[in-house]
């Protein structure tokens, strides 16, 4: 009784994925370890059958899906979400690999508690297929990044990011795999910061680590130990 008493004390944290869930097993992971003090109370797919649902149930997780093709709109869609993310009454929601666009009213329900991770050095690469756009762009960095939500897509406020190099012999699959290994370390270490009150978007919009207006993302290097 004390084990469980101790469990729900602990901020809730929800997970949404739309597929295989890597980034949701890292976050498993380090809770397991004991890294993240938070307890994930629900994993929740748009999908039916990915692989990330079978990872959640084999590590305990309770799991839903609120499949968005029998939904007449994604009005409709967000509210029945909504429902199902509010059972679990989370501090934190994260996006992870979530391939849907949110409403406004969805956002702003969350405000404050809802990030999500994206593979590009924000403000650079918005949107979908951002390795092969880093590519064709010829920069010479690239890598991830974590920001709140708010209702510009991939424009919310930045909290961290993790970079790599691109190398000449670079191919998109290549350059993913390196920028997802960094995804795996970030992830889990910015849900750490937010469950240790550490981290917090206040009123006017700005990220807030440590009391400290950020004046620009926290940078990861990902070989850091977590801290």
């Amino acid at each position: 009784m004390g084990v469980l008493m101790a469990e729900n004390a602990l901020p809730g944290i929800v997970v949404l994925i739309s597929g295989s869930g890597t980034n949701l097993q890292a976050l498993i992971d380090a809770t397991a370890r004991g890294e993240i003090p938070g307890r994930i109370r629900g994993v929740i797919s748009n999908r039916p059958g990915v692989a990330g649902l079978e990872r959640a149930a084999r590590a305990g997780i309770p799991t839903a899906v609120v499949d968005h093709r029998a939904f007449s709109g994604r009005e409709d869609f967000d509210r029945a979400l909504m429902a199902r993310i509010d059972a679990h009454d989370p501090a934190l929601v994260v996006l992870a690999g979530f391939m849907r666009v949110l409403t406004p009213g969805f956002v702003q329900h969350y405000t404050g508690r809802l990030i999500n991770i994206h593979p590009s050095l924000l403000p650079d690469f918005r949107g979908l297929h951002t390795h092969e756009r880093a590519l064709e762009a010829g920069v010479e960095t690239h890598g991830c990044s974590i920001h709140f939500v708010n209702g510009e897509l991939d424009g919310g406020p930045v909290i961290a990011q993790a970079r790599v190099p691109v190398m000449a012999d670079d191919n998109p699959e290549s350059l993913a795999a390196r920028v997802q290994h960094q995804e795996h370390r970030l992830y889990p270490r910015v849900v750490r910061w937010f469950c240790q009150g550490r981290l917090r978007l206040a009123d006017d919009g700005q990220v807030h680590f440590d009391e400290n207006p950020l004046q620009v993302p926290l940078q990861v290097d990902g070989d850091d130990p977590p801290a």
